[in-house]
């Protein structure tokens, strides 16, 4: 217990592993309470209009579809329809009608736009004739809501490796893994002592995010529970690894952010394309994929267990440890308890 209470002293010195244990909580908490990002504007129109080449009637006829950017020169507005940053339509005016310009990289829905625009206004008179029913927007965040989420929390059970790999990391470039060497303390006691830590720290955290980013019914938080615990370990098992394997700090750091992308990515893709059958089961090395699937499927209200996710992502604990324990095997060896001095 002893050292397990210097174990987390230790940890909690680290100002990377506590930003590690907040950041997921900040986040989901601003992503609750600060309410929904609304990305409305992302699907607005904006025209660019010459002020010499169109008439206050067009510019008015525009300000009904979208935002209106008057430019001096033609110059101006060739520069601002190029820029491949902007969805911008240019407009000008073509005898009674308007002909529109786009530099060709625009989203689809502009480029139709920017073609069916000159037809649309050639027949505005009769197109004001129309009934016309002006329905609700639907908020373009209500399907990716568990997306965020999910990935907020998978930040959260990731928290663990970064504990782990800090602290043995540390150890080394302060010389503590010397002492560890000759210290009465035996291999499995010392990989009990570093797996607790980033388990206990990663737990934590995912569980106050869980219980931050999702309402759950009592059996689905009962299995969203055994999710962050099987993923917390499997992540502590993993900081381990790159602790062993890194020579210092910077190699470190430069490891956990390498592999804490391939974790995100590779579930959010595998879910957003539908990967099956083959595919799918490459995305399964990948111990975030399993989790990911549990946690869409508990938050979507799922029927039944994400059983598949749990045998997965508990086969992966079994192997990660057991791997730890045959490489690392002979890295710290019990001291002698007496010796016999001739």
């Amino acid at each position: 217990m002893r050292g397990l209470c210097y174990q987390l002293k230790s940890v909690w010195k680290e100002k990377f592993c506590i930003l590690s244990f907040l950041l997921p909580i900040i986040v989901a908490l601003a992503l609750r309470f600060g309410g929904g990002i609304d990305l409305s504007s992302v699907a607005e129109f904006h025209f660019g209009v010459w002020e010499g080449g169109a008439s206050k009637q067009i510019i008015l006829w525009l300000e009904r579809y979208g935002t209106v950017t008057l430019y001096e020169t033609q110059a101006e507005l060739a520069k601002a329809v190029n820029d491949t940053s902007t969805n911008l339509i240019g407009v000008t005016a073509d005898g009674d009608g308007i002909q529109t310009m786009v530099s060709g990289d625009e989203l689809d829905i502009f480029r139709q736009t920017a073609n069916t625009l000159p037809g649309l206004y050639a027949r505005r008179d009769s197109a004001e004739q129309i009934h016309v029913t002006i329905l609700e927007r639907h908020d373009v965040m209500d399907g990716l809501a568990n997306i965020f989420n999910a990935m907020i929390l998978l930040a959260a059970m990731f928290m663990g490796c970064t504990f782990n790999a800090m602290n043995i990391i540390s150890e080394k470039e302060n010389g503590v893994e010397l002492v560890n060497q000759i210290l009465p303390m035996s291999h499995s006691q010392y990989v009990m002592q570093k797996l607790l830590v980033g388990f206990a720290g990663g737990c934590l955290s995912a569980v106050l995010t869980a219980v931050i980013c999702f309402s759950l019914s009592f059996a689905h938080a009962f299995l969203m529970l055994v999710l962050i615990i099987l993923s917390a370990f499997t992540a502590a098992l993993l900081g381990m690894f790159i602790g062993r394997f890194s020579a210092n700090f910077m190699v470190g750091v430069a490891y956990i952010k390498m592999i804490m992308i391939v974790f995100m990515a590779v579930p959010m893709l595998a879910w957003l394309l539908g990967a099956d059958g083959f595919v799918l089961t490459l995305c399964y090395l990948v111990p975030f994929t399993p989790v990911f699937e549990g946690i869409m499927h508990l938050a979507n209200e799922g029927n039944g267990l994400p059983a598949k996710d749990m045998v997965v992502l508990l086969a992966h604990c079994v192997i990660w440890l057991g791997g730890y324990l045959i490489l690392f095997h002979a890295s710290l060896r019990p001291a002698c308890s007496s010796r016999k001095v001739l």
